[in-house]
């Protein structure tokens, strides 16, 4: 699998990026990547002896798209920006699929622009996994989109569906409307509607109903559906939260042991580490015709590493995305038919 990978994007420049690319390759013998950027500034991070070297190349450019920068001005200011560069090559299809740790807002912009979509998607969505006492769930969409359509949001949960018998393990996951309350009649017309949706849908007998954001967490169902905006805060938020408890429980922890203080402090590191975004690597832009891995802006060698190493797990993913699209649209078709 070949894959564009951002070099320029993310809080510590090409260092982490370029290292995590290098373990990458030695992990996967069957990947190869072109490390897009400003090649002045990669190459200096390559190790020379590195056995990986002939499954690298470079696409030189030194636009890069800031993380404080509006996506749509730098899309008409910097067209060559090293995360637009990333879509060029994927949408010439010299690349399956791209990487970036970049202005999350570009990375979508950019794939908005390619129109590079699975049949029968119009919106792409972010997805990313929560923890439950059950297992995992999946929640999307956590940024691409701040204005979707009741028809937007159905395409969410099926592409979530997808991802949660794939990803997850999930043999026959349930789908979840995030809302204010959990009974049928709650919510803007957007809710209601896409309730509609569901209900009247071949997915019906798999959709939950509403649930509410303390729901989240408690495993209630699989899929857990939800606009950009609400989405992201969701997402903030969590990140937040994870980060004042595991800091206020250590202190408190390990302020009432003696001997076993350090076993304590080894307890909650492996327990930060499970839940730390970059044992996931990365999120998937679900919805695009290719593979496409947002990392978080802080990512270090070993997120890079294993969002390459998740790309490709997506190619079955999309797969099974266009054959869902295709039978959920024939069984519409079918029930249409038969109440005419």
């Amino acid at each position: 699998m070949r894959l564009a990978v951002d070099a320029m994007g993310g809080d510590h420049g090409p260092e982490p990026v370029v290292s995590g690319v290098l373990s990458a390759l030695e992990t996967d013998e069957d990947l190869s990547v072109v490390l897009v950027g400003d090649q002045d500034q990669i190459e200096p991070h390559l190790d020379a002896t590195a056995s990986v070297l002939d499954r690298i190349s470079f696409n030189h450019t030194v636009e890069i798209v800031g993380m404080d920068e509006s996506p749509a001005k730098a899309m008409r200011n910097k067209p060559e920006a090293s995360t637009f560069r990333c879509w060029d090559l994927l949408s010439a299809g010299d690349v399956e699929g791209v990487i970036s740790a970049g202005n999350t807002g570009a990375v979508v912009a950019g794939a908005l622009m390619s129109r590079r979509f699975l049949p029968g998607i119009k919106k792409p969505a972010i997805a990313v996994t929560v923890p439950s006492p059950v297992g995992w769930s999946v929640l999307l969409d956590v940024g691409a989109n701040v204005n979707p359509r009741p028809s937007h949001l159905f395409n969410f949960g099926l592409m979530g569906l997808i991802y949660a018998k794939q990803m997850l393990g999930q043999d026959n996951p349930s789908i979840g409307l995030l809302n204010i309350g959990t009974e049928e009649a709650k919510g803007n017309d957007l809710a209601k509607e896409t309730i509609h949706l569901f209900n009247q849908s071949p997915l019906r007998d798999q959709f939950h109903g509403n649930v509410e954001g303390r729901d989240i967490f408690r495993g209630v169902v699989d899929v857990i559906v939800c606009e950009g905006f609400v989405g992201n805060i969701v997402l903030k938020c969590c990140e937040g939260m994870v980060d004042f408890l595991m800091e206020a429980a250590g202190q408190e922890l390990l302020c009432t042991l003696r001997d076993e203080r350090e076993l304590g402090r080894q307890a909650l590191s492996k327990l930060h580490r499970r839940y730390h975004h970059s044992e996931v690597g990365g999120a998937p832009l679900l919805g695009i015709d290719g593979v496409c891995m947002i990392c978080h802006g802080a990512s270090d060698a070993r997120a890079i590493r294993n969002a390459l190493g998740a790309a490709k797990q997506f190619r079955v993913v999309n797969k099974m995305i266009s054959q869902e699209m295709e039978h959920t649209r024939n069984c519409s078709k079918v029930e249409a038919e038969a109440s005419a």
